[in-house]
């Protein structure tokens, strides 16, 4: 979000509290009571906000670092028998094909 916006929405809402609690009670310092206690609380989620997007950041950088790890490790002997891999591709196309038939009947 843009600073520009940011700042407009958060005058928006610290005016239309101000408006609201005037209108409520009629008093001046419990409007000011309350504005300083609505803007510590708008800037408490402000940072738990950005504490949540960089914690969020690092799980996924973590996730991404394990998933390179394990894609370069190869076992040594491991590689699939050919027999093995036309095998699977067969049953593959077989059960594709019994999809595609059971999907046209009624």
């Amino acid at each position: 979000m843009p600073f520009r916006i940011f700042c407009r929405v958060l005058g928006l809402v610290l005016c239309s509290t101000a408006l609201t609690v005037y209108f409520a009670s009629h008093s001046v310092g419990t409007v000011v009571v309350t504005m300083l206690a609505c803007s510590l609380l708008l800037q408490l989620a402000y940072f738990a906000s950005v504490l949540f997007l960089i914690w969020r950041s690092g799980c996924v950088s973590r996730a991404g670092q394990r998933a390179e790890h394990f894609g370069s490790c190869k076992e040594v002997g491991s590689e699939p028998d050919l027999d093995e891999v036309t095998n699977e591709s067969a049953d593959l196309l077989q059960s594709n094909q019994i999809l595609a038939i059971s999907l046209l009947l009624p």
